[in-house]
């Protein structure tokens, strides 16, 4: 199966969250606008507690947005994790995207799937409560992909992608990667 030409855009998918956290802080250097996101799999530890550790991967560890309005722009979000609700409606130069335990791939079906006790949005889970409304796993996958359909396309000149659930990975490095 052929893969996409993205031309001059700067796709890469990344084994190492350091390694693309590095990549980020060069871009940033370089063309300004470069920042982490990711989809919400991960408690907001540091909203309560500042010196806690939001999101600890390979070694690395890392807070939440500490901004909730015009985080982009704010000091210290380039060494922060922006979510959905401070990315939405703004482009980047490069996004380092963490697509994180929440969606994973059934190696057997090769169907997307929702792991809803990775899913850690808790405005999302009220709202839907709040309304009468009970989601199905297919309901909050579709929501899922959305957010990190939003996610992946901030990168006007390039998206580095680091997925947690390695059959995912391996599977979008295929179909995708150079």
């Amino acid at each position: 199966e052929p893969r996409p030409d993205f031309g001059d855009y700067d796709l890469r998918f990344v084994d190492d969250l350091g390694e693309m956290r590095q990549a980020i802080f060069e871009r940033d250097a370089e063309e300004g606008l470069a920042r982490l996101v990711a989809g919400y799999a991960w408690d907001w530890k540091s909203n309560k507690n500042p010196a806690a550790y939001d999101i600890e991967l390979d070694g690395v560890s890392l807070r939440w947005n500490s901004a909730a309005k015009d985080w982009i722009n704010s000091p210290g979000s380039l060494n922060e994790v922006g979510s959905i609700h401070t990315v939405q409606g703004y482009d980047l130069n490069y996004a380092g995207v963490v697509i994180g335990p929440d969606l994973r791939l059934n190696p057997a079906t090769g169907k997307l799937r929702i792991d809803r006790d990775s899913y850690r949005d808790k405005k999302g889970k009220e709202n839907a409560r709040k309304y009468g409304r009970t989601y199905s796993d297919d309901d909050l996958l579709q929501f899922v992909r959305n957010i990190y359909g939003v996610l992946l396309t901030r990168g006007i000149r390039g998206t580095y992608v680091y997925v947690c659930d390695p059959a995912l990975r391996e599977h979008l490095r295929r179909a995708l990667a150079r």
